[in-house]
């Protein structure tokens, strides 16, 4: 045993020197026909620490791939019995993990193109080669193969630990609250409700208190009232209330916001929580075994909790960096983007993909504009070229706000890293284009339809954000006054008839619909969607996408299903007379018909059909309903205080913002409105419900004028009478109201 120098002065044995790890071998494959070309690249490859083992055929290669794995594989293309183009293809689907490379002096572009094309090559090298090149991609071929095993694992750890908190939160809800029993015997609740909530429970997995609140049987203001007669628990204001990230850490996130909980402070070994149904034995017997301490539940309304969640754990809306950094355990945020390209679709490129899209500078700029606009909440985002650089604006509640500056000189890879991702043409720049991305980050998936418009400074783009998993607002949330959704209640509850949602693009008018055909959903009921695009997802309905490239027009769809056997319809849009026609046929022939059109008011809309060449008669019998919207920014509520307007701005406004006759309120600016003043949008509304004398004045073709003042004796009040009680409310101002209404 070979000895150190410590025993001369020591005069004691030696320990033997650790032995150095072993290195790994990387393991190559090269395969030709040729002896003198293996000879060749073994001579290349001689200096490093290699593996090499070399085969003569494809099937040869085939068979020591079967017995063991390479890390890397280096064909020929012209071989006898299997070129190299089929061989690597084989290659792919025996080892996927392996990398694989095409030596080649063959002139067939088109085959070698199509090898690249299908995945089977990392990339191809031309004979005669330069040692030191083939060398270099070796070199880069390996570290490519170590990202790749490198980020397996990580994506295998990450869907280890997201299942498991998913699991966890999902077998967290155990269906024996006592809430429902309670109700009922208050007289809250009948047997019939108690028995669906039930029913419910089972295949949902859901908090019983949410689906009470979600259904509107019971206030929560009712429960909580009759929860602190009948258990004496004390409620808590959670707004005056701090908590330590200590404390929050008890409970995962995941946890809190699907069963309306959060873990407010530690004292000893006893937690006080948060909770919004205290009967609910099984949560709190799961969070004693999670945190391994005594709970001490208090009381506090679902919203209160919510928002207390998102002070504390931070916004589920958002797909923030810090949240995207801690579940996907990376370091660079913007690379958790992942584009998924729509399947029905062709195959992109190869002289497509490789235009100079695949820039890190251009990839990385593109994903981080993406995500931050999701974070923010936006739903737009505007690439608009100017002289001196790029802008980049964001559409937040309405607005659009400039965020970000580029360069001119990285405007053409970012437009072309767009275009490659919506399978657009990047070679195109004189001409507009329309294409959609699916952006799957770790919190969201997302839909982004784009458009492109050649302008004089290069081509702006515009992406439309719409979110798959946005929940659907309840009716009761939409903000129509007490008696005009009454009304509608009675009008989305009929079984047949047509009912329109009108106003400009981006006025909410898809959400108005789904909002109403969710209110009386049933499973006993047959749903299909015809959209373009679709901007909510949900699965009790069948859902078309439109597809007007390839001839699936509305029209041709809407005829098609109604051999479905449907019983309600929601078509995106009426565009053309064809659309109507079959729609209101379909609403006369015992269909519920749900659309949209683009007008300016609800009477408009009565016009807007018979231009479009509905007869009056098949317009007055199948029309429901029809409601005209608009969009208006909401006063935040954490900084509202009474303000005074300009007299001469109410004066603008109308007979209904007389001065002195109406309260008007302001935002005046704070962290969580991000000092703007506003947070969220409202709806205004113009509903208009025809009546016997409304329907035949539209079947005998009246004045329009005649038309609107037998619509005010039916009921039906203006866009700006109710924009005047929502200001007079707090809930939006004056200022916003002129913006997006207009002097009147």
């Amino acid at each position: 045993m070979k000895k150190t120098y410590a025993n001369l002065f020591t005069g004691g044995e030696a320990p033997a020197a650790p032995e150095p790890p072993a290195a790994e071998r990387y393991r190559i494959l090269l395969v030709d026909d040729e002896p003198n070309i293996l000879r060749a690249l073994r001579r290349v490859f001689r200096q490093e620490n290699y593996e090499v083992v070399t085969a003569a055929s494809g099937p040869e290669a085939l068979g020591l791939l079967r017995e063991e794995p390479f890390h890397v594989v280096i064909a020929d293309f012209m071989m006898p019995v299997m070129n190299g183009g089929e061989l690597l293809r084989q290659v792919r689907q025996l080892r996927p993990e392996t990398i694989r490379i095409m030596l080649t002096g063959h002139a067939d572009v088109n085959a070698v193109m199509g090898a690249m094309k299908a995945g089977a090559v990392y990339k191809f090298i031309l004979k005669p080669w330069n040692d030191d090149d083939l060398r270099v991609t070796m070199a880069l071929a390996l570290e490519q193969h170590e990202l790749l095993e490198r980020n397996r694992r990580l994506r295998q750890e990450n869907a280890t630990q997201s299942k498991e908190l998913v699991e966890l939160a999902k077998y967290s809800v155990s269906n024996r609250s006592q809430i429902a029993i309670m109700l009922n015997k208050k007289n809250l609740l009948n047997l019939a409700q108690v028995q669906e909530l039930f029913r419910l429970q089972q295949s949902r997995r859901e908090p019983a208190l949410r689906m009470i609140l979600e259904r509107g049987w019971v206030e929560e203001k009712a429960i909580h009232d009759i929860l602190r007669r009948e258990l004496l628990l004390d409620e808590v204001a959670l707004d005056e209330v701090s908590v330590d990230p200590a404390v929050a850490s008890l409970v995962p996130h995941t946890i809190c916001q699907r069963q309306w909980v959060v873990p407010l402070k530690l004292e000893g070994r006893r937690l006080l929580l948060a909770v919004a149904d205290p009967l609910d034995a099984g949560l709190l017997d799961d969070l004693r075994f999670i945190t391994g301490l005594e709970l001490t539940p208090v009381l506090a309304s679902s919203q209160a909790i919510l928002a207390k969640i998102t002070e504390v754990y931070g916004s589920a809306d958002g797909a923030g960096f810090n949240d995207l950094e801690t579940i996907v355990n990376m370091t660079d945020p913007y690379e958790g983007i992942e584009i998924v390209i729509d399947d029905g679709e062709d195959n992109l490129s190869l002289e497509d993909l490789l235009h100079g899209t695949e820039e890190p500078p251009a990839i990385r700029l593109v994903n981080s504009v993406i995500l931050e606009a999701i974070r923010q909440g936006a739903s737009d985002i505007h690439i608009q070229p100017r002289t001196k650089n790029v802008m980049v604006r964001y559409r937040i509640d309405g607005i659009l706000m400039d965020k970000i500056q580029i360069p001119h000189a990285l405007h053409q890879s970012f437009v072309s890293r767009l275009k490659v991702m919506s399978e657009l043409d990047i070679s195109e720049r004189r001409r507009p284009q329309d294409g959609r991305i699916t952006v799957k980050t770790p919190l969201r998936v997302v839909d982004l339809r784009i458009s492109t418009l050649p302008t004089i400074n290069g081509e702006k783009v515009v992406m439309r954000i719409l979110d798959r998993n946005a929940a659907v607002l309840s009716l009761e949330g939409l903000g129509f006054q007490p008696g005009v959704l009454a009304r509608l209640r009675n009008v989305v509850d009929k079984p047949q008839g047509i009912i329109l949602a009108t106003g400009p693009t981006g006025s909410g008018k898809t959400t108005t619909l789904y909002s109403m055909l969710h209110h009386n959903a049933t499973p006993s009921k047959n749903y299909v969607t015809i959209e373009d695009p679709v901007e909510y997802y949900l699965d009790a309905a069948g859902q078309v996408l439109i597809r007007e490239k390839i001839g699936l027009t509305f029209p041709v769809v809407l005829r098609s299903i109604l051999r479905q056997d449907p019983d309600v319809i929601l078509l995106g849009e009426i565009r053309d007379f064809e659309t109507a026609e079959v729609a209101f046929h379909a609403a006369l022939t015992g269909h519920q018909v749900f659309s949209t059109l683009h007008t300016n008011s609800a009477v408009a809309t009565i016009s807007r059909l018979l231009d479009l060449g509905l007869k009056p008669y098949v317009a007055a019998t199948a029309l429901e309903a029809i409601i005209a919207q608009r969009l208006v920014r909401r006063i935040c509520p954490h900084c509202r205080e009474a303000a005074p307007v300009p007299a001469d701005l109410l004066e603008r406004l109308g007979d209904a913002f007389r001065p002195g006759s109406i309260a008007t309120f302001r935002g005046r600016g704070c962290r969580e409105c991000h000092s703007t003043g506003y947070k969220g949008r409202l709806g205004l509304y113009e509903v208009l419900v025809p009546d016997d004398r409304l329907r035949h004045l539209i079947a005998t073709s009246a004045s329009m004028q005649d038309i609107s003042q037998a619509a005010r004796q039916a009921g039906s009040s203006s866009l700006i009478e109710d924009a005047a009680i929502k200001v007079s409310e707090g809930l939006t101002t004056a200022e916003e109201v002129l913006r997006v209404l207009g002097p009147q």
